[in-house]
């Protein structure tokens, strides 16, 4: 049987690797919440192809407005598929690391004061 150190690394092995190939196999063409916003923005059909100047605009005046650090899971356009690569794995150490954190914290919470 495996231990626990050796199966935390594996799982996150494995999905680095499933993300790094993901980067290359996800679709330019948005689906989900961001193309149902544009469907219901008017800037999509749902029979045809997403227009070129496709973009999400929002009124944020006196609203709370967020600019996500990684947009669409890329460093830059400059950066092309390696950008969305980095990210990825930043992103998926970054999640490791605040569930590692979390797990810490209830065991730690948990446990009876001395």
């Amino acid at each position: 049987m495996m231990d626990n150190k050796t199966f935390i690394i594996a799982g996150v092995i494995v999905a680095l690797l499933i993300g790094a190939v993901a980067v290359f196999m996800a679709s330019g063409d948005p689906d989900g919440l961001e193309s149902t916003a544009l469907v219901v923005q008017g800037q999509k059909e749902l029979t045809g192809g997403t227009p070129e100047d496709a973009e999400l605009h929002e009124e944020t005046e006196g609203r709370f407005s967020y600019t996500p650090p990684m947009p669409d899971y890329a460093l830059g356009e400059e950066m092309g598929p390696l950008g969305g690569l980095v990210a990825i794995v930043f992103g998926t150490i970054l999640a490791f690391a605040v569930v590692l954190g979390i797990a810490y914290g209830v065991k730690a919470a948990g446990k009876p004061a001395k």
